[in-house]
């Protein structure tokens, strides 16, 4: 692993509920965190684009040539933390059944964000694109905690995109500033899509009755103090408000309260069937580019 811990740097929402897994499994979550953050990090560094696609190619280079040799080659190829990274994350695939074309949609997505402008024009666009960047973390993720169930996976794929959903709520004004628009700049359309977020957030919840019990619970609470993000947006009411506001982010008390709550959520979802899955049209409407069925 590299000296960095991306996770507990970068992301403490994540790194909360990291707490609550075992030690080894964590330590896979944090490399699947740092190949992610890496990838944006080049793509949102403050230099030109065309040094940000250089940068961003070389790591595919490393990628492609790394995915294509042996354990024991790969070996040879740490040489700098980029490497040491991208191998990281190869044996973390090989290791937890994660098909190579997870990856490549996830460098797609993440690359697609290296123009001049990012504008999506549809609902669509929106849900490629969040299927891509995030919905296939949480496919990996589940590929790591050993869920095999169907179901399971197509909520996995869910709370990736809601939490992709909540980023872009969240992020508006600063997508701005880097002339990138996946939802139009108003407080209606914020609104619409933390709307959207909820309907994936919901769909889901009994997914995780097929995550190993041991698991369970990091899950609930990962997702529940990242949904508490998009209702604290809410609470702005207006755009005003919205943009005074900063990052908003939950504070360490209201994830120990987050927290508290799961303990409810893990109990209730013992008392609850699972569902059949709620976001099919969503998931038809992703098919139309990406073959879904071939991922799970």
């Amino acid at each position: 692993m590299p000296n960095i811990n991306y996770l507990a740097q970068f992301a403490k929402s994540f790194n909360w509920a990291g707490f609550f897994l075992p030690k080894n499994v964590y330590h896979d979550c944090s490399k699947l965190y740092a190949f992610c953050r890496v990838l944006d990090d080049l793509v949102d560094e403050k230099t030109n684009l065309e040094l940000r696609v250089q940068r961003f190619d070389e790591i595919k280079s490393i990628y492609k040539k790394t995915y294509e040799l042996d354990n024991n080659d790969r070996k040879i190829l740490n040489q700098n933390e980029h490497e040491l990274i991208v191998n990281d994350m190869i044996d973390l695939a090989y290791n937890n059944n994660i098909k190579r074309i997870i990856l490549d949609d996830l460098i797609d997505g993440v690359g697609s964000d290296l123009k001049q402008k990012v504008y999506l024009r549809s609902v669509k666009d929106l849900l490629v694109y969040s299927y891509r960047v995030a919905g296939t973390v949480g496919l990996m993720m589940a590929k790591i905690l050993n869920v095999n169930d169907t179901r399971s996976l197509k909520g996995a794929i869910d709370l990736g995109i809601a939490m992709q959903l909540t980023n872009i709520a969240r992020d508006v004004i600063e997508d701005k500033k880097m002339n990138r628009q996946y939802i139009k700049p108003d407080f209606e359309n914020i609104e619409a899509t933390l709307k959207l977020a909820d309907m994936f957030y919901e769909s889901s919840y009994t997914s995780i009755k097929k995550i190993p019990f041991k698991y369970r619970f990091a899950i609930i609470v990962a997702r529940r103090v990242y949904r508490q993000i998009g209702r604290k947006i809410i609470q702005k009411r207006n755009m005003e408000n919205y943009e005074k506001s900063g990052k908003i982010y939950v504070n360490n008390f209201g994830k120990i309260y987050q927290t508290i709550l799961s303990l409810f959520d893990l109990m209730f979802l013992y008392l609850k069937d699972l569902e059949s899955h709620q976001r099919i049209r969503e998931h038809e409407i992703i098919r139309e580019e990406i073959n879904l069925d071939e991922r799970i």
